[in-house]
């Protein structure tokens, strides 16, 4: 089983590459499970299967306040995960997904993070591999909801604010001793050589191993401006040629690993 957390600031790319990781690495093996950690909720469209979902997590938060006579025999962990695989795992032709969601009524989504975390260890024995697209910025690593990922991929565009984060999320995984196996770097909507450049050099000082550089494309703006699906990219683009690659990688790391 293999974890791979998709990281960084928000407007990145994170969605565009977890949504093409998962579409890759799906074609290998059933036994993927995508989960959509972000409140905002992009990762079922960028499938192209928002229609086919049911219930979040954030919807099913209230699901702790039934009452005995409903759980029968079952404690209340039981009866909660009995729920969340009927109600909140989609099953998609290639992969399941599950999408964290809003929480329902007033509140933060402290209580539908403890749950996902919760969640995600109990599923992890069912799949080869989980693909996290996680909430933008920093806030999930404090509070370990992804500490359970073998692997982290961040996600930067050339922005000050995009390697700012990317950096800090390198020191804060060594300040919270979060014992990831290896923390990737993927720089997106490249423009010029001199950017590409810096990204490298950036890459080098900080000690993030650098996956892919893609170019900015106007067919996979187009095709995200009207929201379609990943699948509908140009598959003879650098973007998914690369990302392809990347793919590869992330498969052949689990092989090795196991």
């Amino acid at each position: 089983m293999t974890v791979i957390a998709v990281a960084g600031k928000g407007g990145t790319g994170k969605t565009l590459v977890s949504a093409l990781l998962v579409n890759f690495i799906s074609e290998h093996t059933t036994s993927v499970l995508a989960v959509d950690a972000d409140p905002d909720s992009n990762l079922p469209e960028a499938l192209g299967v928002e229609d086919q979902l049911n219930k979040t997590l954030g919807e099913i938060r209230e699901l702790f306040q039934v009452s005995r006579d409903e759980m029968g025999t079952m404690n209340k962990e039981q009866w909660l995960e009995g729920k969340i695989y009927a109600e909140a795992i989609c099953e998609c032709p290639r992969y399941d997904l599950l999408v964290m969601g809003r929480p329902e009524g007033e509140g933060c989504y402290c209580f539908a993070n403890s749950l996902l975390r919760g969640v995600l260890r109990r599923l992890m024995r069912h799949y080869d591999y989980i693909i996290i697209d996680t909430e933008a910025g920093l806030e999930h690593f404090s509070r370990k909801t992804i500490d359970s990922a073998d692997y982290i991929i961040i996600v930067t565009d050339m922005s000050r604010k995009g390697l700012a984060t990317a950096k800090r999320i390198k020191e804060l995984a060594k300040e919270l001793k979060l014992n990831f196996k290896k923390i990737f770097l993927i720089a997106n909507r490249i423009t010029s050589e001199d950017a590409e450049k810096t990204i490298r050099k950036f890459a080098e000082e900080e000690g993030l191993e650098l996956l892919a550089v893609l170019p900015y494309d106007s067919s996979v703006a187009e095709v995200d401006l009207r929201g379609g699906p990943v699948s509908e990219i140009d598959k003879n683009s650098e973007v998914y040629r690369k990302m392809k690659e990347v793919a590869n990688l992330m498969l052949n790391l689990s092989v090795k690993a196991r």
